[in-house]
């Protein structure tokens, strides 16, 4: 049998080209982490009320978020959640006494959904308790006037679904009281259901979920279901990681009118409330109530994986319109209830308001 003599430099130019052809697969091409998917997200936002009387901002709400427009700008997807009714008709009969103390109705002008797209949001969480404020008309309403300007929004059957990057995303929304416009977080095994269907069909899911008590004494979780108002407004830690289990990416908490911990759960993050964002004139604004922040998150696009972010704070002033807040006074507290009430540490909240998982 013939034998052939190949020349050293041929086998070495063969080995380069080779190791050159993956390398550029894996190098040249970047991976998902070169190209993540930024989701900016805020609290509660109740923009006055129409009913029974005007109660609204100053210029008719012109410059409700003229202080930090700019930082709404730069998300491939910016969350917030619609606390009560943008129509300009439906007759709200939940509270006997309007205005009191002891029980609330917000009902926005249709108008100011054009605000909200100027912002920059594309898509807000109707998945809570204040929707139908204007009844079922109120409801289908506010969906229509947003639809017109749009955003998108979350909530029961209602799934806002993004293509951003090259990705399918999906954003159901949850909250304590089922309705057409809200799955349940009490029904956690339905809602693992939820999630792992969706996740089927989309490279990234999202959770919205209205959860937890309210107020100044409700800043730390506790374990177990929280009941405030005599409701089961759920066991917001279960709900959470177990949708995560399920297959969510991320998880975004809203509904206490607080800020409260954060976490990384099996690489997801979870924000379990954001605050108040902009709640103008019927909400008590006294501290911690006044503290927000907006977050900034990006998310590896092929795993899912929380890469890292930043906190902006926030302070409510002048009736509870948000400005930038130096003193980072919400990033303190943040870090201060995630030391407390997660276990174990999983992420770091430096000072200046940038966050990471902890590598362990």
């Amino acid at each position: 049998m013939p034998r052939f003599f190949v020349h050293p430099l041929i086998i070495l130019s063969i080995i380069f080209t080779l190791w050159g052809t993956q390398g550029c697969r894996n190098v040249c091409a970047g991976t998902s982490a070169d190209n993540p998917l930024t989701i900016i997200a805020v609290g509660d936002i109740m923009m006055g009320t129409i009913y029974p009387v005007d109660i609204l901002p100053p210029d008719d709400g012109r410059e409700m978020f003229k202080a930090i427009e700019g930082e709404l700008k730069d998300g491939d997807i910016v969350f917030g959640n619609l606390e009560g009714s943008l129509c300009d008709r439906g007759k709200p009969v939940k509270c006997k006494v309007p205005l009191s103390r002891n029980c609330f109705e917000f009902v926005m002008p249709a108008r100011y959904g054009g605000y909200l797209k100027e912002a920059g949001f594309s898509v807000l969480n109707i998945a809570n308790n204040h929707l139908l404020d204007a009844g079922f008309e109120g409801a289908e309403c506010t969906i229509a006037n947003l639809l017109d300007t749009g955003i998108q929004m979350t909530g029961g059957a209602t799934v806002a679904k993004f293509f951003k990057k090259g990705k399918k995303i999906a954003i159901p929304g949850f909250s304590y009281k089922a309705s057409p416009y809200a799955h349940s977080i009490l029904d956690i095994p339905g809602a693992q259901e939820i999630v792992a269907e969706l996740k089927k069909d989309h490279d990234i899911v999202i959770v919205s979920f209205h959860g937890g008590a309210e107020g100044r004494m409700a800043i730390h979780i506790p374990q177990g279901d929280e009941i405030f108002l005599e409701e089961n407004r759920g066991n917001v830690i279960r709900f959470a990681r177990s949708v995560v289990d399920a297959g969510a990416d991320m998880v975004i908490g809203h509904g206490p009118h607080v800020l409260r911990a954060m976490e990384v759960y099996r690489g997801r993050l979870i924000a379990y409330s954001l605050g108040n964002f902009l709640t103008y004139a019927l909400f008590n604004l006294k501290k911690p109530n006044c503290l927000s922040v907006i977050l900034k998150a990006r998310i590896d696009t092929g795993t899912g994986n929380f890469l890292d972010g930043r906190l902006v704070p926030l302070r409510l002033v002048n009736g509870g319109i948000p400005e930038p807040d130096t003193s980072g006074e919400s990033i303190r507290l943040i870090k201060e209830l995630t030391a407390a009430d997660i276990k174990p540490w999983s992420i770091v909240i430096e000072d200046n308001g940038i966050i990471r998982p902890l590598r362990k």
